[in-house]
């Protein structure tokens, strides 16, 4: 296996942290779940759409989270609220998986969660990027001699 480093690429850069874990992880080649199957969609210039096929999962059988840049998005099926099992079924055969699931999405700086929305076995997970007035670009003024010009 060829050794593969990030440094050349970081001798220009400041806070790229996050960034060289998440080439790493790519690079460990850990097998990520392909259950169940999503589309990431990017629609304008900002704005990102995760589209999960979840066929039989209700809405009580989700989670969706967002901890430290992480959105993570959970599914099992659960007992009924009178704590009744479903009755018993036997599958001639079963083609719609309705296993338990986890999926993981790094969210870039400024990603925000904006909805989810369940319709048709699918859920739609609305993203959208803020980019706050302090981390927009801004002209920095350059004084001449001893005197520093102060910022606002």
């Amino acid at each position: 296996m060829a050794t593969f480093t990030m440094a050349p690429l970081f001798r220009q850069s400041v806070g790229f942290d996050r960034f060289n874990d998440l080439f790493e992880a790519a690079l460990r080649n850990e097998s990520g779940s392909t259950y169940p199957p999503y589309n990431i969609e990017k629609h304008g210039e900002n704005n990102y759409r995760i589209v999960v096929a979840i066929a039989g999962f209700e809405e009580a059988d989700l989670d969706v989270q967002v901890e430290q840049g992480v959105l993570t998005v959970s599914g099992a099926k659960h007992v009924s609220e009178k704590g009744e099992e479903a009755p018993a079924i036997t599958y001639l055969h079963q083609g719609i998986a309705q296993r338990s699931f986890k999926l993981s999405f790094n969210l870039a700086d400024h990603i925000e969660v904006k909805s989810a929305n369940l319709a048709n076995g699918l859920l739609s997970i609305e993203l959208e990027r803020v980019i706050p007035e302090e981390a927009k670009p801004r002209r920095i003024a350059i004084s001449q001699g001893d005197k520093p010009v102060l910022l606002n």
